[in-house]
């Protein structure tokens, strides 16, 4: 089994509206996802195409695409971007079946690498539910160093809630 990881190209883009439209309430729970926050499909893929259009350095967000054997099987997204400085990660694995495999952590080690590539990064930071053991386990495996658990908004998508910080330097 081969993992491999690549930015998403804009055909593939549909795969993380999917992978939030599709997951039970219980499954977003545990990412610390509001379900009432969730963009329009339409929206969100045209929010999305236009961060691709973009040069690297003005993007406010970078996907990317994680395969197993040459099959998607998951994602990375970067935000709150600071180029040559800093930005923040999420990661998804979309196949339950293929949760809390390991495969999180070469998929992580590689989106890693990539985005202080793309983004000439300083630092990456990551912060998952506290909750939630699965991705919390995989950054400690790929090499982040814990910083703190505090409560926030991570996001655009979630609720107030408890996460533990994580982060990688170059």
């Amino acid at each position: 089994m081969v993992v491999t990881v690549r930015e998403m190209a804009v055909g593939e883009l549909d795969l993380i509206i999917r992978y939030f439209y599709e997951a039970t309430p219980e499954f977003l729970e545990t990412l610390g996802v509001d379900p009432s926050r969730l963009p329009g499909p339409a929206a969100w893929r045209e929010r999305l195409e236009q961060q691709c259009g973009l040069p690297m350095d003005q993007r406010a967000s970078v996907a990317l695409i994680w395969l197993l054997d040459e099959e998607p099987c998951g994602f990375s997204t970067a935000d709150k971007i600071v180029f040559g400085e800093r930005a923040n990660m999420h990661l998804h694995v979309i196949d339950p079946e293929r949760r809390r495999r390991g495969l999180g952590v070469e998929a992580v080690r590689q989106s890693v690498a990539l985005y202080f590539e793309l983004l000439r990064l300083k630092t990456l930071f990551c912060e998952p539910n506290a909750f939630n053991i699965a991705p919390n386990r995989t950054l400690q495996s790929a090499g982040f160093k814990y910083l703190k658990t505090h409560m926030t908004v991570p996001g655009p998508l979630n609720y107030h809630q408890a996460v533990t910080r994580w982060a990688i330097e170059r």
